[in-house]
């Protein structure tokens, strides 16, 4: 009669359910030492960090808003989120999602958690799920403190765009929001392959790493002369072409392209992570992965999906070449120069001026007019030409501009030394550098101008 018991009880035992599961791999996940410093860390040391700042004399205006930290709270979140691409989101993938399951094989628990959960394709999905909130989590906290940190040390001033317009608070706090939520698209790509080299490499340390190897190849890529299409098949362009909110009208096309990529990436890693979990072999305890499998059913695939992202953005996509182009160049520099001589005048108590009545052009080329003016470098040259109401003499500013290959530029004032040299003007929030002496902007790499 006891026998009969035990096998009722046991025809009748279910797999563990999906949020059981995922309650009890976050448990896992969290009560882990490293991951908990990991949260910590996020969401202090970005506000630390602009604390810091705050206090030098000298800002990290090599970084994309840096030059504008001392000047408004908006800018450190920004400042913040160009390091978070390049390294911090890279690396907290590999920490979280690249040992989700390579744990459970240095630790020899597959056996007891399969008994325990009962389904596999459960326990895969829990996993994911957990990796995945963690994830999101340090991602919060790193945009969370790098705010509360700048608007509480700067304060909530107005931030300039990319191309010289001064974007209202709560316009900048909009697309400061945008701009983190759209680098979660690559970060889950980057989550995806984490979960793919964790199930697929066993507890190789080769599967913690996959994460930040392929970050750190494709920001190879992208500092390389490629062309646009290229450049835009990568998952990991969304890291970048979050600038273009920053611009008016902003620069979609890129971005929407880059997300677009990223989720495709993410969607086919995790698939491929699903499908050779449920293939593995449970029962060998020395199991270290397959590297022959981790070929064929891993990288294979994702490298087919690249060369079809290629191929389809490069029909669907009007641009051509590296995508930096001299008409595009001449309209980016004097838009962002008529912008920020408007704030310059306003700074020094000038009479007011529009950016119609400045009629700003500029005359672009590279090289000193003896290469082709298209492509990233730090050759190009620009005579910025303005007109003032009431003036017959045309004012003229000279600009040597630095181009990366992904389309964004540093223009360095190079003369007449009264309109864009160095000098202190008084703002607001204290005294700041002349807006015209040095500026960022950035081209749209997709070719936008109208045919015929």
């Amino acid at each position: 009669m006891t026998a009969t018991a035990v096998h009722d009880r046991t025809a009748v035992a279910r797999p563990v359910s999906v949020p059981r599961g995922y309650r009890f791999e976050l448990v896992k996940v969290v009560s882990q030492w490293r991951i908990r410093l990991l949260v910590l860390a996020c969401w202090i040391a970005p506000a630390l960090f602009v604390v810091g700042v705050s206090q030098q004399s000298t800002l990290p205006s090599d970084t994309l808003f840096g030059r504008w930290m001392l000047a408004t709270g908006w800018a450190a979140p920004l400042v913040m989120l160009g390091f978070a691409g390049t390294w911090a989101l890279p690396l907290l993938t590999s920490l979280v999602a690249g040992d989700v399951f390579a744990s459970e094989d240095r630790l020899g628990t597959w056996r007891h958690l399969l008994v325990a959960v009962r389904s596999p394709r459960r326990i895969f999905v829990a996993k994911a799920l957990a990796s995945l909130t963690v994830i999101l989590l340090l991602v919060a906290g790193l945009a969370c403190s790098s705010t509360v940190g700048g608007l509480v040390t700067v304060g909530n001033q107005p931030l300039v765009g990319l191309d010289g317009h001064l974007l209202a608070p709560s316009d900048a706090a909009w697309n400061v929001l945008l701009a983190w939520l759209c680098v979660l698209a690559p970060t889950l790509a980057l989550a995806a392959i984490g979960l793919l080299g964790s199930v697929a490499l066993g507890r190789s340390p080769m599967g913690l790493l996959l994460p930040a190897l392929v970050a750190l190849a494709m920001q190879l890529a992208q500092m390389l002369p490629l062309p646009v299409a290229v450049r835009l098949a990568l998952p990991g362009y969304a890291f970048i072409s979050w600038n273009g909110l920053f611009t008016t009208p902003a620069q979609t096309g890129p971005l929407l392209i880059g997300i677009a990529v990223s989720l495709v990436w993410a969607v086919l890693a995790t698939v491929l992570a699903h499908l050779l979990f449920l293939r593995r072999d449970f029962t060998n305890l020395t199991y270290d992965g397959s590297g022959r499998r981790a070929i064929t059913a891993g990288a294979l695939p994702l490298a087919g999906l690249l060369a079809v992202t290629i191929a389809v953005v490069t029909v669907a996509t009007p641009s051509t070449g590296s995508g930096i182009r001299q008409d595009e160049v001449q309209r980016s520099v004097a838009t962002a120069f008529a912008h920020l001589y408007r704030l310059q005048t306003e700074q020094l108590h000038r009479p007011a001026v529009t950016e119609a009545q400045l009629r700003a052009t500029a005359a672009c080329n590279k090289g000193a007019g003896r290469l082709a003016a298209e492509g990233p470098g730090n050759d190009w040259r620009c005579v910025v030409s303005w007109h003032l109401p009431g003036v017959q003499t045309t004012g003229q500013a000279i600009y040597q501009l630095d181009f990366t290959a992904d389309g964004r530029f540093v223009a360095d004032g190079d003369g007449p030394k009264e309109v864009n040299g160095y000098f202190l003007v008084r703002t607001p929030v204290g005294d700041a550098p002349n807006p015209l002496w040095q500026f960022d902007g950035n081209v749209d790499l997709l070719d936008t101008t109208p045919k015929g």
